[in-house]
């Protein structure tokens, strides 16, 4: 089933695993995102504890600009940079390149409402993936 950007309005929890293959190490994320409607899309906010192995729980936010593009989503950075653009399909994939490093996404949102976002970064310092499971904050 297709959805539509106003789908993901609201609140999410979420999960998230970091798994460094170069490091040898797992870290973990719990916290919410919240998605609030702005004239053509979305703001994308989250907050949570970044629990990596050794340490001390620390904080971690992150924003992005959702824009709705019809049957896609073109998602941006705080600064307006262009991040990736994903369909609106049950598991669309997405792709980004910082230099030099490759970002691949695969969104999979055929459980809805709990969806995943699975990301694979690999560049001569960074070999790490990334799953991130939404489910609706009650």
């Amino acid at each position: 089933m297709t959805r539509s950007i106003s789908d993901f309005t609201g609140r999410w929890q979420i999960e998230r695993q970091i798994i460094d293959a170069r490091a040898g190490s797992t870290a973990v994320f719990s916290g919410e995102a919240v998605l609030t409607p702005q004239q053509g899309g979305l703001i994308y906010r989250e907050t949570g504890q970044l629990k990596l192995e050794g340490s001390a729980p620390i904080t971690a936010e992150r924003g992005y600009r959702w824009a709705d593009a019809g049957d896609v989503v073109d998602v941006f950075f705080d600064d307006g940079k262009f991040f990736h653009r994903f369909e609106l399909g049950d598991a669309p994939k997405a792709a980004h390149w910082c230099d030099p490093d490759q970002y691949d996404v695969t969104y999979a949102f055929g459980a809805w409402p709990v969806w995943d976002a699975t990301w694979t970064v690999k560049g001569p310092r960074k070999d790490y993936t990334m799953n991130s499971r939404y489910s609706r904050s009650i």
